[in-house]
C-alpha cells in the first residue's frame, strides 16, 4: 500500500541546492566522486555493524559499488549493497542538514564562486552535489536487516520539496538514479564514467564496478568459431585500502584524492605523513595537514578527530581521542591492530592503547611541522597564517610537548617591518643582546597598538627586540608559556621591568638621581589622584611619552581582564600603577604649576590618556573629553 508523502527541504538545504544548481562547482564531474564516496562509507558501516550482527549481510558479504549509464534515457545510476536507510533515515538525511554551525556556514559564504566552492566542499554535502548535473534524482533504498516491503523511494527535482514512498526492494543497500540535464548528457557515457572513477576513486577500499558487455560468437582467421562471452561486472579501481599499500606504490595524486575523500576538501593538502609502526603498539597512520583552515575551526561543537579503523575495518568517524584539540585541523586516519573491533568512544576515553596512539600521532604531526619550518619557511608561513591561532592553544593543553610547540610559534616583533608573524622564539634567542636574560613581549588589542605602545620606547631605543602580540589567544598563551629554553618570557607592561646587565652603571645612577629629584612631583601627583591608582613612580621606560599605566606584580593583566569580562566572568578590582617620565616637557610644565586644582586636572588628564593608550577605551569617555576640552581652553 502506497504511503507517499511530500516534504519541504530544510531552509539551509534550499540555499545549498540553489548555490550548486547554479554551477557553484567549477568541476562538475566531482558529483560522481561524492556519490561513490558515500556508497563506500555505507559499505564500511555495514561491515562494522555486522561484527555484532552477522545476519545484516543477508547472505551477501561481497560489498561493492556499481555504476551504470543509459544513454537513451540520459541517466546515471550509482548502486551499493551497504547499510541502506529506513524511511525515517531517508527523510532525516536527505531533507535536512543536521550540523551545528550551519547558520554560521552560510554567513561565511562570500559570493565568490571559487572561494565558496571550497567552503561547500568542507561542509560535506556530497549527496546534494547530484543536482549539479541532474534535473531529477531518485533514491531507492532498504536498510540491512529489514523486510523487502520496507524499501523507500525518494524523489526530488531539487526545487524545494521531495516525495517519499514505500516500495518493495529485495536486496539491501541504496540505488541513486540521476536524470541528467540536457546539457550534462556527456556523463551518460561509460568511457566518461570510467575515466572519472580512475581519476577520483582508485583509493576506495571496496570494488567500484562497471558492466562490461560480452562478445557475440565470431569466427577466427582460421575459420574456427570463437564462442560468445557473457558480460560481467568489472572493478575499475584497485579496491585495496590505500593506507595498507606500500608508500612507494602510491602516487601523490592518489594520496591527494584520498585526502579529499576523507576531508570533503576540494584543495590538495599542504602536507602528508604515512607511517606504519611496529613493536609494542602496531598501527598505521595517514595524516594530512590542509592548505586552508576549515570554516568551522573555532566552532566548539564541530566534529573533529581522525577516522578510526581496527585491522582495516572502519569503526568510527571523528575519533577525537587520538588528536589533541590544538591539532584539530589535522585530517586522516589511524588503523590499529591493538584495539578490539567493538571498541566504543567510552572505552577509548581511558584506554592505555589510545593514550599511546595519541602520543605517537601527536609527535608525528609536530615532527612534520618542525621539518617544514626548517626546510621551507615560506611554506610554513602559509601554514601559520591558517592555523597559527589554534597551535597557540598547545602550550596550555600539552605540557609534555610544550617546548616543541613553542618552537613552532611565530610572532610579529619590533625587528620586523609588518604585521606578518615571521619571528620564531629560536630566532629571537639568536638575536638577543649580550647580557639579555629575558624574552620581552607585549600583548595589545592590535598590531598597531602593540608596535606603538609607550611601554616599549626604551627597549626600542636600546635595540632590544620585543615580541608584538595582538591575537585574543596571546594572553592565554603567555600565561602558560612562561619560558623557552631557560629564558623567561617577560611582559613589558609589568611594573617590574628590569633590564639587568642591559642597563649600565651610569644609567642606573641617572635613574636613581631622577627619582630622587622628582620626589616632590610624584607626591603631588599621588595626592591629586588619590585612590584612582595603587601608586605613582618615576619610570625610565618612557622616552617620548609623559606617563603610562602598568600592571603591578601579582595583578591581572589588562588583556586578561578583557578576556574574562568578554566571557562574562567577574574580575577582581585592581588599581593601576601610574609611572611618570619627569623628563617629558608636559611633566616639566606640570612641576611648575602652582594652582593645585589645575595641577589635579592635568594629573587626571594624563592618567586617562595613559589608560586609553593601554586599554583602548575608558569607563567614562565623556568626562575625559570634557576635561580635555576644559584644559585646551584654559589660559
Amino acid at each position: 500500500m502506497s504511503q507517499q508523502e511530500t516534504h519541504g527541504f530544510q531552509t539551509e538545504v534550499k540555499q545549498l541546492l540553489h548555490l550548486m544548481i547554479h554551477s557553484l562547482y567549477s568541476n562538475k564531474e566531482i558529483f560522481l566522486r561524492e556519490l561513490v564516496s558515500n556508497a563506500a562509507d555505507a559499505a564500511d558501516k555495514l561491515r562494522y555493524n555486522a561484527l555484532t550482527n552477522d545476519a545484516l549481510y543477508e547472505g551477501d558479504g561481497d560489498l561493492r559499488v556499481r555504476i551504470s549509464a543509459d544513454k537513451e534515457k540520459g541517466t546515471v545510476t550509482i548502486a551499493d549493497n551497504g547499510i541502506g536507510m529506513t524511511r525515517d533515515g531517508v527523510i532525516e538525511h536527505l531533507g535536512t542538514i543536521a550540523k551545528s554551525g550551519t547558520a554560521d556556514f552560510f554567513k561565511s559564504l562570500s559570493g565568490d564562486e571559487s572561494k565558496d566552492s571550497q567552503l561547500i566542499g568542507q561542509f560535506g554535502v556530497g549527496f546534494y552535489s547530484s543536482f549539479i548535473v541532474a534535473k531529477k534524482v531518485e533514491v531507492k533504498t532498504r536498510a540491512a536487516g529489514h523486510n523487502a516491503d520496507e524499501g523507500v523511494h525518494w524523489v526530488s527535482e531539487g526545487e524545494g520539496e521531495f516525495t517519499v514512498d514505500n516500495i518493495n526492494i529485495e536486496n539491501r543497500g541504496t540505488e541513486i538514479i540521476l536524470h541528467l540535464r540536457d546539457d550534462e548528457k556527456e556523463f551518460a557515457d561509460d568511457f566518461r564514467l570510467r575515466s572519472i572513477i580512475t581519476k577520483y576513486s582508485d583509493h576506495i577500499s571496496v570494488p567500484v564496478e562497471m558492466f562490461e558487455a560480452g562478445t557475440p560468437e565470431s569466427e577466427g582467421e582460421d575459420g574456427e568459431k570463437i564462442p560468445a562471452t557473457e558480460g560481467s561486472w568489472k572493478s575499475m579501481n584497485k579496491a585495496t585500502a590505500l593506507w595498507t599499500r606500500s608508500k612507494s606504490d602510491i602516487t601523490d595524486e592518489e594520496y591527494n584524492e584520498f585526502y579529499k575523500h576523507i576531508s570533503n576538501d576540494y584543495a590538495d593538502p599542504l602536507l602528508k605523513a604515512h607511517n606504519r609502526v611496529e613493536g609494542k603498539q602496531e598501527y598505521t597512520s595517514l595524516l594530512y595537514i590542509p592548505a586552508k583552515a576549515p570554516w568551522d575551526m573555532f566552532n566548539r561543537d564541530a566534529k573533529q578527530g581522525l577516522k578510526l579503523f581496527v585491522q582495516r575495518v572502519f569503526v568510527m568517524d571523528d575519533a577525537e581521542q587520538f588528536m589533541p584539540s590544538y591539532l584539530r585541523f589535522v585530517k586522516g586516519l589511524i588503523d590499529s591492530n591493538d584495539l578490539p573491533l567493538n571498541v566504543s568512544r567510552e572505552i577509548l576515553q581511558d584506554n592505555k592503547v589510545t593514550t599511546a596512539l595519541r602520543s605517537g600521532v601527536t609527535k608525528r604531526v609536530l615532527g612534520m611541522l618542525e621539518k617544514l619550518a626548517k626546510n621551507d619557511e615560506e611554506k610554513y608561513q602559509t601554514f601559520w597564517a591558517e592555523f597559527g591561532q589554534v597551535l597557540k592553544e598547545g602550550p596550555a593543553e600539552d605540557f609534555a610537548n610544550r617546548e616543541k610547540i613553542a618552537g613552532l610559534l611565530r610572532f610579529a616583533s619590533t625587528h620586523t617591518d609588518s604585521a606578518a608573524p615571521t619571528v620564531s622564539l629560536d630566532a629571537y634567542l639568536e638575536r638577543m643582546k649580550e647580557g639579555q636574560d629575558k624574552i620581552y613581549y607585549i600583548v595589545a588589542d592590535s598590531y598597531e597598538a602593540a608596535a606603538n605602545s609607550p611601554h616599549i620606547e626604551l627597549l626600542r631605543k636600546k635595540g632590544i627586540e620585543v615580541l608584538l602580540m595582538s591575537e585574543r589567544i596571546d594572553e592565554w598563551l603567555v600565561n602558560h608559556l612562561t619560558e623557552f629554553k631557560e629564558k623567561k618570557l617577560h611582559s613589558v607592561t609589568r611594573g617590574d621591568l628590569e633590564l639587568g646587565e642591559l642597563e649600565d652603571k651610569e644609567e642606573k645612577e641617572e635613574a636613581e638621581k631622577l627619582a630622587s629629584e622628582s620626589e616632590s612631583l610624584v607626591k603631588r601627583i599621588k595626592d591629586a589622584l588619590g585612590d584612582k591608582v595603587s601608586d605613582v613612580k618615576v619610570t625610565t621606560r618612557l622616552t617620548d611619552t609623559p606617563a603610562c599605566v602598568v600592571t603591578g606584580e601579582g595583578d591581572m593583566s589588562t588583556q586578561m581582564i578583557k578576556l574574562m569580562e568578554a566571557a562574562g566572568q567577574t574580575v577582581p578590582e585592581s588599581k593601576p600603577l601610574f609611572e611618570v617620565n619627569p623628563n617629558h616637557p608636559l611633566m616639566t610644565r606640570l612641576d611648575t604649576e602652582q594652582d593645585e586644582q589645575l595641577f589635579a586636572d592635568w594629573s587626571n588628564l594624563m592618567l586617562q590618556q595613559a589608560q586609553l593608550s593601554e586599554k583602548g577605551s575608558l569607563a567614562d569617555p565623556s568626562s575625559f573629553i570634557k576635561l580635555m576640552n576644559q584644559m585646551l581652553m584654559a589660559k
